[in-house]
């Protein structure tokens, strides 16, 4: 089946985005492109309803993909993002490219990625599990792992002397952070009451423009 761009992608942009804004790894693409400039097309397929149709461009049926103007795709948004920094260029980039501060970085998103993968599984035990098939075991320990990620991530945002995670500049730990923190509490239900700096750095990524125009209200996916 051969790929068919929409109208959408006849505007000029560059790339197609695919996936829902839902998603906190389709999302922190999607802000990463508008905080670094780059326009992008964006079709709107859900790995439910769409799951046929996102397997022509990704064979795991997985969401970010995205298609570069020659037709390859990229799929997995952490080789996505990668991608965009060496577009960007490295005064540009939204990961530090060595030393200390890319290991933090890159520990920071791993905390914040994995919280929300742990989550993301007890969205699918919900969504796609009856009721009485659902293992609490897994289920609890799932939840202990995604809160566990969290308190850590507490400490480390109420340590940071700056605006942000690494300075005064939004980077990829901060906006991974905060598309992280919004699928948590509004897919999978937990709540950040006792995480207090993580709740404020919530507040200060949905305030921006380049949020809140990736924005979509979470929606659990169906077969």
């Amino acid at each position: 089946m051969a790929w068919r761009c929409s109208s959408r992608c006849l505007r000029g942009e560059r790339v197609i985005l695919i996936g829902l804004f839902d998603s906190p790894f389709v999302r922190r693409v999607a802000v990463s492109l508008r905080v670094l400039g780059m326009p992008f097309a964006h079709e709107a397929w859900s790995v439910g309803k769409d799951f046929t149709r996102i397997r022509v461009q990704n064979p795991l049926g997985r969401v970010p993909a995205l298609m570069l103007e020659n037709g390859e795709v990229l799929i997995e948004s952490g080789a996505i993002l990668d991608y965009l920094d060496e577009l960007a260029g490295p005064e540009r980039a939204l990961l530090p490219a060595r030393g200390n501060e890319r290991r933090r970085a890159l520990k920071l998103m791993a905390l914040a990625t994995g919280a929300a993968d742990k989550a993301l599984q007890l969205v699918i035990e919900r969504a796609f599990r009856p009721e009485d098939k659902r293992h609490a075991p897994w289920t609890d320990r799932c939840r202990e792992q995604s809160l566990g990620a969290l308190a850590e991530l507490e400490q480390l945002r109420r340590a940071a002397p700056h605006s942000w995670l690494l300075g005064e500049r939004l980077l990829q730990p901060d906006i991974t952070l905060g598309c992280a923190l919004t699928f948590i509490t509004e897919g999978a239900g937990l709540s950040l009451d006792a995480y207090p700096a993580l709740q404020a750095h919530r507040a200060g990524c949905e305030a921006l423009p380049t949020f809140a125009a990736c924005y979509l209200p979470f929606y659990t996916p169906k077969t």
